[in-house]
């Protein structure tokens, strides 16, 4: 009787900000700003890292994957969130938030693994120098990468295979503006134990782990930069991994205020802390991926050389656009040089 009376979810309904339909057309074009910024600032360094042969290096081809990576991440979740603006009451099939949830799951997986990485590079750059062109050699830090990605995805895979064997019966209203693997757990109509000790587990590997390892790897980092004798050195190797520590520090500050927050017991402010666990999850997704290209930009002169040689080829004398390309470097860059 228990089986028969549990309905097939067909699909689900997004809740989104659905009754707050004044901060919809706000939050619409909010988040279409970031992503554009997202997708334009990624792009152009995945395009400096390919082209610039001074960027072929194993930070800047790991800088490259998580560029890459931040717009698989929010193309995988933000056109269904400004859908869902327009739209009151979004629905999405049980097929497509499985899939979402899969991409999302895959590459914040994949993104914790990479910073990880890009620690230990930083680690054999600062702490062993003359071992670094070995070390971290074509043959190391192609398949570093590349096992990021496959651990991030075979996570992901096994996260989400228990969740969509799960039945769903009753209300099928996710509380969020995507499929959030925790809000989808909530509508199953069975025990969910085996997934949230699968997550507790993927957790410690794919966030403790990395954390750790980053944590150590900084440790010794510091240590060797405070034993170089002149200010201007330790000024110059902290330098190479400032934006890195950068980064971290704001992908994983953000996902522990996320989650290690207190709850509110009141209904009313449980109500309230709904919408803000929304909001916060939302701009984790888009603020992070926006700022990753601003931080390694802004703190990297290598960067800055190689977009001002790439906008110069581009405005080069024998070019037929060189007024519209000297119009959009000055708008962007100050007067060209001369």
């Amino acid at each position: 009787m228990e089986v028969a009376n549990q309905s097939i979810v067909a699909g689900f309904v997004l809740l989104g900000l659905s009754d707050q339909p004044k901060l919809e057309k706000m939050f619409f074009v909010l988040i279409l700003s970031m992503y554009l910024v997202i997708l334009l600032g990624n792009g152009v360094l995945i395009l400096v890292t390919i082209l610039d042969s001074s960027l072929h290096t194993p930070m800047y081809f790991f800088l490259g994957n998580l560029s890459f990576l931040d717009i698989c991440y929010t193309t995988s979740s933000v056109p269904l969130v400004l859908d869902g603006f327009l739209t009151p009451r979004k629905t999405i099939s049980f097929s497509g938030c499985a899939v979402q949830m899969f991409l999302s799951f895959a590459m914040g997986a994949t993104e914790c693994v990479l910073l990880g990485m890009m620690a230990f590079d930083r680690y054999v750059a600062i702490c062993n120098p003359l071992r670094y062109p070995v070390v971290m050699s074509k043959a190391a830090y192609v398949p570093m990468a590349a096992s990021s990605w496959v651990a991030g995805g075979a996570n992901s895979l096994v996260q989400i295979s228990l969740a969509v064997q799960l039945p769903f019966c009753g209300d099928n209203v996710i509380n969020h503006f995507i499929c959030e693997i925790l809000a989808v757990l909530k509508l199953a109509c069975a025990d969910i134990s085996i997934n949230v000790v699968s997550m507790g587990v993927a957790n410690v590997i794919f966030l403790g782990v990395p954390v750790l390892f980053i944590f150590v790897s900084y440790i010794f980092i510091l240590t060797i930069i405070l034993r170089i004798p002149s200010p201007e050195g330790q000024r110059k190797a902290f330098s190479t991994c400032s934006a890195h520590l950068t980064v971290v520090v704001i992908c994983y500050g953000t996902i522990l205020f996320m989650y290690g927050k207190p709850k509110s017991k009141d209904p009313l402010g449980a109500d309230k802390q709904d919408v803000s666990d929304k909001l916060i999850s939302l701009f984790y997704g888009v603020l992070t991926p926006m700022l990753n290209p601003i931080i390694y930009s802004l703190r990297n002169k290598d960067v800055k050389v190689a977009v001002k040689n790439l906008v110069a080829q581009k405005c080069s004398p024998n070019d037929s656009g060189r007024k519209q390309c000297i119009l959009w470097f000055c708008a962007h860059r100050g007067s060209p040089r001369k």
